[in-house]
């Protein structure tokens, strides 16, 4: 099992790299790689029942948690860039070993203060933004389109929901059985142990055409260095600004300035890319209306997401008093589901139109923060509770694959890097983003927050927020579906146009 090189060609290619792999090599190569998706959603959820925990061992009511999907999200469009550039391959490796540093810097901090671990987990998000997207892209460039491919996305995401259970149970095994720090310890010693497997069954794969970097200039040109500088700087500065306006408010002069320079940036960003990068950072010209209404669809399903799972939380432990052990054992339900999502989604997206699965993954989304936010505090968690949770596995893991397999297909194989990182940047700020927003609500109908009736009520504004961002998914998903209808129609009228002019053509041609 030696690493190979491959060189693919776009057209010319006849083998796929898969077709190369024994089976015994091919299962631990599709196992590593979505361990790109199970160790980044697992930083999500380690943290999730362990707030608490971890505000008492700092002394501080917010550990900084947001940061690590802001991280994320921000990086994944440079990263994949690199992947473009330098090789899927040699990113992937270092994403599992930046990873696992800065995890045991995590754990360290415990020794230190709460500076030390926001740090880290910030650090620790650079590692998944290098993971996410050149793990997709080894996946895009390994696997020719079809059946095989559409099932190997689909297992991807699928991972999603049940690393984020898994996290989240081993989050609150160490944090109440054992020592908090060890969650982290845990996460850099796997990650080690995937760097070292990676090395071994991930192959080097490279497309015809790879740039050769020959100065230091030709590299920021290649990177598209000013238009990163710009759209990174915008996305942080909005998000930063949407996330303290819950705490600091609105009229806090820094909270309008960050958002009015993140505004602007972001502004300089899409002209620096239409008009003067020379590779720009994003191939606009790749993606078609298709892409960009499936990108729509993916951006309000998981921001109602993101605002479900952190309210989800809060709500099971706050007011229905569960411990993190509990309320652990109470998301099982997720993984069967996610597991059972994952096989249909497969079978779906050789099947269906993807506005199809899209109108299903919104449906799930909205449908699962409606019944989190009706839910009554002393219900049985037997019934709207458990109900939820057998539902909203089908919003992740019917968008993530189906959204990712679409822009897959309709790029090139040097471009496989930037298709992926769009799909997971989307994914990640998403979440982030929608967080500052449904913070924003909570704080305008919370009453301030005073007694636990105006805390729950501002959680249920929040719930209620993220329930129309997957009623507008589902919207847009109706609209693309309904377009792809009528584009087609009209394709069929006019192949029908043409075969009667031909025909009359033939005919008036006779002697």
């Amino acid at each position: 099992m030696g690493v190979e090189d491959h060189d693919l060609k776009p057209v010319q290619s006849t083998k796929s790299i898969a077709e190369s792999f024994s089976p015994l090599r091919e299962t631990l190569f599709v196992t590593l790689v979505c361990m790109a998706q199970f160790m980044t959603q697992t930083n999500v959820g380690v943290c999730l029942p362990s707030l608490d925990i971890l505000g008492e061992s700092f002394g501080i009511d917010d550990p900084g948690i947001l940061s690590y999907s802001l991280t994320v999200g921000t990086f994944i469009i440079i990263f994949g860039r690199c992947g473009d550039l330098f090789g899927y391959r040699r990113m992937f490796l270092i994403g599992f070993i930046w990873l696992a540093v800065w995890s045991l810097v995590a754990g360290v901090s415990v020794y230190s203060n709460y500076i030390l671990f926001i740090i880290a987990r910030v650090l620790q998000g650079i590692g998944s933004a290098m993971l996410l997207p050149n793990g997709l892209a080894i996946l895009g460039a390994t696997y020719p389109p079809g059946k095989k491919k559409a099932m190997i996305f689909a297992l991807f995401g699928a991972v999603a929901p049940n690393s984020a259970l898994l996290g989240a149970i081993f989050g609150a095994v160490f944090s109440q059985l054992a020592w908090w720090p060890w969650t982290f310890w845990t996460q850099a010693i796997v990650s080690v142990f995937c760097a070292i497997l990676g090395f071994i069954v991930v192959p080097s794969i490279h497309h015809e055409g790879q740039e050769k970097i020959s100065s230091f200039s030709h590299l920021l040109k290649a990177l598209d260095a000013m238009g990163a500088a710009c759209g990174i700087s915008g996305l942080v500065l909005v998000n930063i600004s949407w996330n303290q306006a819950p705490v600091a408010g609105w009229s806090t002069p820094y909270v309008y300035v960050l958002l009015i320079l993140g505004i602007l940036l972001l502004a300089a960003f899409f002209v620096v890319e239409f008009r003067f990068a020379e590779h720009p950072l994003i191939p606009f010209q790749a993606f078609s209306r298709d892409v960009s209404f499936v990108l729509g669809c993916v951006a309000c399903g998981w921001g109602a997401f993101g605002t479900w799972i952190w309210y989800f939380w809060r709500f099971e432990m706050e007011f229905r008093k569960t411990s993190p052990l509990l309320a652990s054992a109470q998301f099982i339900p997720v993984s069967p589901m996610g597991i059972a999502a994952c096989f249909v989604t497969g079978f779906l997206i050789a099947r269906l139109r993807p506005g199809w699965i899209m109108i299903m993954s919104m449906t799930a989304f909205t449908l699962g923060n409606i019944l989190t936010a009706i839910a009554p505090v002393d219900q049985t968690y037997w019934a709207l509770t458990f109900v939820c949770l057998l539902v909203i596995p089908w919003g992740m893991d019917m968008s993530f694959p189906a959204a990712t397999l679409m822009l897959s297909n309709s790029v090139e194989r040097k471009h496989q890097g930037i298709a992926a990182s769009l799909v997971t940047t989307v994914v990640n700020y998403s979440i982030s983003l929608s967080l500052g927003f449904a913070g924003t609500v909570e704080t305008h109908v919370n009453n301030g927050g005073t007694t636990p009736e105006d805390v729950l009520k501002g959680y249920r504004g929040a719930l209620y927020f993220s329930t129309g961002l997957g009623g507008l998914g589902i919207f847009l998903s109706v609209i693309f579906t309904m377009k792809c209808y009528w584009e087609e129609s009209r394709s069929k009228k006019g192949e029908k146009t043409e075969d009667s002019e031909d025909s009359e053509g033939n005919l008036s041609s006779e002697p």
